[in-house]
């Protein structure tokens, strides 16, 4: 057997594009060992200190919706080998609170459960983690999610701080550089005029503002009820079932009336153009579509393959401009081929210049909306922008789909999916 040859029957058992096939219509092509979501779920997103879940925590959070998948998907519990759960935010990573979660939602303690952490993209290695696991024969059946309350850990006892040796070497020291302030000297290095962020902002908050207008995130969202303690500190029950960071009204106009947050004489980004603090959860339950199928599970789409890549530290922002041309790279298609893209909407400004750089469609960017109008609970984004994306690529009609976001520290991630 020649070395094509070998590496043909390698891919073809992996689900991947094979060397004598490429683009688009290898990604469409059907193997029983390709790995299946069969249910993609997520909590709405709600306003920080705020909004509906400010006085829920994030393990009931994470209780929360994988009881709705067990219900939504209807797959026996005992099944379901291994959760991770991508957060950023709690102390001890959340490992053992994550633990409770799952035994809460029905799961047997035979079901494994563990934490990970790559700051905003900790949702999608979650869910990578399990598909990996899956492709590698590690586990036949698994859930990645990801959560988060930045209403109640949100802040700087979240955040270690550096050792002398840490600080003495300063490339290592710029990991410690606050998100704002690194996005805002990136945004006038490379020269993205606040009007460019303003006029993405506000497209951003009126697709999000018709697609809930919509039903468009009816499917995707599972409601939770839960305690709100109000002013008087009367606790009162309330169901959490939308978004409620979207807002009506917002024009470009609008947001330029806003005063810079970070710079406040020559600044560019403020709070209307920046990703909302936010409380949510997400969760994706994946296998092999062979599985799938002896289970009886509706197959939504695939899981393809993934790619994450370091970047400079102090342009964190520019992390899905590297990460989106990688994962290209190894699944033989480009960005012709894709028809939804899920980009991270952390800092207009470097959203802008990522979808600029790369020279997509921005009409193929975030067609509901983005983390600018509904917001980034950190660890859940990645999950939920899987859930969206399938959602959408089902509505529409489409099939190719990326999801990608940059990384605190300086790392972009992305992730190709093909919806059924």
């Amino acid at each position: 057997m020649s070395a094509n040859s070998r590496l043909g029957a390698l891919a073809a058992q992996v689900g991947l594009p094979t060397p004598s096939s490429s683009g688009r219509s290898a990604l469409l092509q059907k193997s029983p060992d390709d790995i299946v979501v069969t249910c993609a779920l997520r909590t709405a997103h709600t306003k920080g200190g705020r909004g509906g879940f400010k006085d829920t925590p994030a393990s009931d959070l994470l209780s929360g919706i994988l009881s709705g998948v067990l219900l939504r998907s209807g797959i026996p519990a005992h099944l379901v080998e291994d959760i991770v759960v991508g957060s950023v935010l709690p102390p001890g990573g959340g490992a053992t609170e994550f633990r409770a979660a799952a035994i809460v939602a029905g799961f047997p303690v035979s079901t494994a459960v563990r934490a990970t952490n790559r700051q905003c993209s900790s949702g999608l290695q979650a869910v990578v983690d399990i598909a990996n696991a899956i492709r590698a024969g590690s586990i036949d059946v698994g859930v990645g999610a990801g959560v988060e309350s930045m209403s109640l850990q949100y802040g700087p006892g979240a955040v270690t701080e550096f050792s002398p040796l840490m600080n003495s070497v300063p490339k290592a020291k710029q990991c410690t550089v606050p998100m704002g302030k690194l996005s805002e000297d990136m945004a006038q290095d490379r020269k993205i005029s606040r009007a460019a962020q303003d006029a993405f902002a506000a497209a951003s908050y009126q697709k999000a503002l018709q697609a809930q207008k919509d039903g468009k995130f009816v499917d995707e969202i599972y409601p939770l009820t839960v305690d709100v303690e109000d002013a008087d500190g009367k606790t009162t029950k309330l169901v959490v079932d939308r978004d409620d960071g979207i807002r009506d009204g917002i024009t470009a106009e609008s947001l330029a009336k806003i005063k810079p947050a970070f710079n406040k004489t020559t600044g560019t980004i403020h709070a209307g153009n920046a990703s909302q603090i936010s409380d949510g959860a997400a969760a994706v339950l994946l296998m092999r579509r062979s599985t799938a199928e002896r289970l009886g599970q509706k197959i939504l789409g695939k899981y393809v393959q993934s790619a994450c890549v370091g970047v400079e530290p102090l342009l964190m922002g520019v992390g899905p401009w590297a990460a989106i041309p990688k994962v290209f790279e190894k699944t033989g298609i480009n960005k012709d081929d894709v028809d939804v893209f899920e980009i991270n909407e952390a800092f207009a400004s470097q959203c802008v210049w990522c979808v600029n750089e790369l020279g997509i469609d921005v009409k193929k960017v975030n067609p509901n909306g983005g983390a600018i109008a509904f917001g980034h609970p950190l660890g859940a984004t990645g999950a939920r922008q899987v859930a969206t994306l399938l959602n959408e690529l089902r509505r529409t009609g489409g099939k190719v789909g990326v999801t990608s976001m940059c990384v605190g520290t300086g790392m972009g991630y992305a992730a190709v999916w093909v919806a059924e």
